[in-house]
């Protein structure tokens, strides 16, 4: 797998028109797994495609019980200088419920471990709106990460896929279903109480110290293009995004041979308008209807503040200097404001 990893970073070096990176993230699955060598070894194959900034973001995706001393300590001699770290709770039945690997005693201890080697740059996920997390275990769960000094807390609603083992469950009413009331309540809970600790919201799952924003994230909300490497990898460059089979024997097979196991989807005018919505909503930074007009022209912008209109009425989204804003309130409601933004007809 590393093998193929390497050889595919190095066919689809042209794919990126800027060279310079400024942020490297191994995610998407388990990379903890991989040894410190391995890791290194990526990075430097990275190097010999692209720029990689001297301040680049270099961030590991860990489980807690991935980072053990002997990993920890071995991953100091990498130039990885991000962690985060699936927390997702501090309660044993809760990750038990979720079918999570680890327990409230190793994310705590991973957290830890992190920060007496020296990283200080860490983000932690944390799961609300399920039916085990009551008000006071959310309360309980969010302080945790503050009195860890957290820098950055990126925070998700449960949601039940279907063919999953909950949606199973569910079903045959061997487990309560979402409560879509206690999810809002709980991201309320989350807003007022992250905000009240020094946490700016810059994005709406996503929580930083002020100035500390995940590069990695930041770039992706404001459509910065990305390459993605590896089994089921994304990738974008504006016009077009790609992405790669799933299946780790046929992906290597693949790359083995010099083919690239990848399907392509050109955007249309009208994808890219709806992409440029989607991702900037989502931001404390907004829509800029200047950039907007200057992309797309002012026939589009126009639409967009005319269609905006009716949520800036119930203040559900702001309109100043010329960028359109959800509100706490729009927050709630996110993905409807930005389906009645989007635009329909063909371009």
């Amino acid at each position: 797998m590393v093998n193929a990893l390497l050889r595919e970073i190095e066919l689809r070096s042209p794919y990126l028109e800027d060279k310079k990176v400024e942020s490297i993230y191994f995610g998407g699955g388990t990379p903890s797994l991989l040894e410190a060598d391995e890791i290194s070894k990526i990075i430097d194959a990275v190097a010999k495609q692209f720029d990689i900034s001297d301040h680049a973001e270099i961030t590991l995706e860990a489980n807690p019980d991935d980072l053990n001393a002997e990993k920890v300590n071995a991953l100091r001699s990498t130039p990885v200088n991000r962690f985060s770290i699936g927390v997702q709770s501090f309660f044993e039945e809760d990750l038990k419920w979720m079918n999570r690997a680890h327990t409230r005693q190793e994310a705590s201890a991973a957290i830890m471990r992190v920060q007496d080697a020296g990283f200080e740059n860490i983000t932690c996920d944390l799961i609300y709106g399920y039916p085990l997390l009551t008000d006071e275990k959310w309360r309980y769960n969010m302080q945790q990460l503050i009195d860890f000094a957290i820098p950055h807390i990126s925070s998700y609603s449960m949601t039940v896929e279907a063919k999953t083992a909950l949606d199973h469950f569910i079903k045959k009413g061997m487990s309560p279903a979402i409560d879509s009331d206690q999810a809002a309540d709980q991201m309320n809970m989350l807003i007022e109480t992250l905000k009240g600790a020094g946490y700016e919201q810059y994005e709406i799952s996503n929580f930083a110290k002020k100035g500390l924003y995940a590069r990695h994230n930041t770039n992706y909300w404001k459509g910065k293009h990305y390459l993605g490497i590896g089994p089921s990898a994304h990738s974008f460059d504006g016009h077009s995004r790609s992405w790669n089979i799933a299946n780790n024997a046929k992906y290597i097979g693949s790359i083995q041979t010099n083919q690239l196991p990848l399907e392509i989807e050109h955007l249309s005018v009208r994808d890219q308008i709806n992409e440029c919505i989607m991702t900037s909503l989502r931001t404390m930074w907004g829509l800029d209807l200047d950039l907007l007009e200057k992309s797309f022209g002012y026939s589009v912008k126009n639409k967009i503040v005319e269609d905006a209109a009716v949520f800036v009425e119930k203040q559900q989204v702001s309109l100043d200097n010329n960028k359109l804003k959800l509100t706490d309130t729009g927050k709630l409601m996110a993905d409807h404001i930005m389906s009645e933004l989007f635009i329909i007809e063909n371009n």
